[in-house]
């Protein structure tokens, strides 16, 4: 699931080799923090926060095959 979120961050920037991925394992939930470098980050948010939330619709579908819920946050 990290690679499939860093996937798609890398794919979003223009300088995909200051993206990073960080994946922060709860109890119940995974959290997967991202963050880019700064010029990259309206690009990966989007207008309105639409890229972030479409993000984290893709993971959290992608996390029904497992038993633990998965969500996507973007580090300033």
């Amino acid at each position: 699931m990290r690679d499939l979120v860093e996937l798609m961050v890398k794919s979003l920037v223009d300088a995909p080799e200051e993206a990073r991925v960080n994946e922060v394992s709860g109890e119940s939930i995974v959290v997967y923090e991202v963050s880019v470098a700064e010029d990259d980050l309206g690009k990966v948010i989007g207008k309105g926060g639409r890229i972030a939330n479409a993000m984290r619709t893709i993971v959290k579908a992608a996390a029904t095959r497992t038993d633990r819920k998965a969500t996507v946050e973007i580090l300033s």
